[in-house]
């Protein structure tokens, strides 16, 4: 089932990304994973090939994207080779367009050709020790001292914490009666005194990605970098909410098609009882049964996709396909890593990985939990 959601232009695209994932990324990512890390000076390969910086202005050095569908497409490319960036998904997808709709035109020549060249990497700090998905509860304070805040606070669970040069921070820097109030964001930069990074953490999968624990003492940062208005900060979260859901929602249909790919291709070639699994009625249903599911998925992203380049992609539509799409991503690595039996759960398999990898995408960017009270409010519930 094919839908039309991409243009020529995206699909020549397409074609320069699988041919550059194929030949520079494939082969290294096995050292990567060994490492933990992606390199930092591969950013800047990345940068070359304009990956980073795909909807910054041409003026700062971008491609000047003004449709979503091209990053959709590097998305999918990488999950179809089954290779990821650590913290590049946040780093486009989520901080450049906090950065491209709320820093004023100094902030953006000082940060966006940097952040466009891979140059300059970003991450965003919201969850803190014991509060998860309740951003309004926030312990991490700014208090304004002259023409700096002094930062004070710690963070855990921030993609791309060890690579990142920029750290878009989520601090309260005011006390009212509505928790939402209050709250601002500030742009840490990497070498300022009193900023560390703490231990990188050791997850089920996603090994590449560099997760860490950030922490502030009395960290000055310049009221030059307060990104947009103070206390203004959970309302500008809110926005950008629909992107963040959209972008996992794309990675989690194409790495249940890198894995049903990847399954079909195994039990055509795995003999069982003299004949291949593929001859077994199971493996065909089982099969047939998870390219059905994959479809409908794809059909609803594609709807989706659509509508949020139109501008028409609601908070209540955006938590709808980011549930469906995930819970569909872990039914279908799953199925597909029981037809490769004991060797599934083995990490030489390619499907040992798209399954540690799949279990995060219904927890991050909103827990399936969280997101279906959103949906349950828009009943009147």
């Amino acid at each position: 089932m094919h839908g039309t959601t991409y243009t020529e232009e995206h699909e020549h695209f397409r074609g320069v990304a699988r041919e550059f994932l194929t030949k520079k990324v494939v082969p290294r990512f096995p050292e990567w994973e060994e490492a933990g890390l992606v390199p930092r000076e591969f950013f800047l390969e990345l940068g070359e090939l304009g990956v980073p910086g795909l909807q910054i202005p041409e003026e700062y050095g971008g491609g000047g994207a003004e449709s979503f569908l091209f990053n959709a497409v590097w998305l999918e490319e990488t999950a179809r080779a089954q290779v990821h960036f650590g913290g590049l998904s946040v780093h486009t997808n989520v901080v450049l367009p906090y950065v491209m709709s709320y820093a004023n035109t100094e902030q953006k020549r000082r940060w966006l050709p940097g952040m466009a060249g891979g140059a300059l990497m970003s991450a965003i700090a919201m969850t803190e020790p014991g509060t998860g998905s309740d951003l309004a509860g926030m312990a991490t304070t700014a208090r304004r001292h002259g023409d700096h805040y002094l930062l004070n606070g710690a963070k855990t669970f921030i993609t791309g914490g060890v690579n990142a040069d920029l750290v878009i921070v989520v601090a309260r820097t005011a006390h009212t009666d509505d928790r939402r109030d209050g709250l601002s964001l500030l742009v840490v930069e990497r070498d300022m005194p009193g900023f560390t990074r703490g231990r990188t953490l050791d997850k089920i999968g996603l090994k590449v990605q560099d997760t860490a624990e950030l922490s502030f003492d009395d960290v000055e940062v310049p009221v030059a970098n307060l990104l947009g208005e103070e206390g203004k900060a959970f309302r500008y979260l809110a926005g950008n909410l629909p992107q963040e859901r959209l972008h996992i929602a794309v990675t989690a249909v194409a790495a249940a098609e890198a894995a049903i790919a990847t399954t079909v291709d195994y039990v055509k070639e795995r003999q069982v009882f003299g004949k291949p699994v593929a001859a077994f009625q199971n493996t065909k249903f089982e099969l047939a049964a998870c390219v059905a599911e994959t479809d409908a998925g794809r059909a609803m992203l594609d709807r989706a996709l659509l509508a949020h380049d139109a501008g028409e992609l609601s908070g209540v539509d955006a938590a709808k396909l980011k549930i469906f799409c995930t819970e569909l991503q872990g039914r279908v690595v799953d199925r597909c890593l029981q037809l490769f039996g004991g060797y599934g759960y083995m990490r030489e398999y390619p499907i040992a990985r798209l399954y540690a990898d799949a279990r995060v995408t219904r927890i991050y960017g909103g827990t399936t939990e969280v997101l279906k009270t959103i949906i349950a409010k828009s009943l009147g519930l």
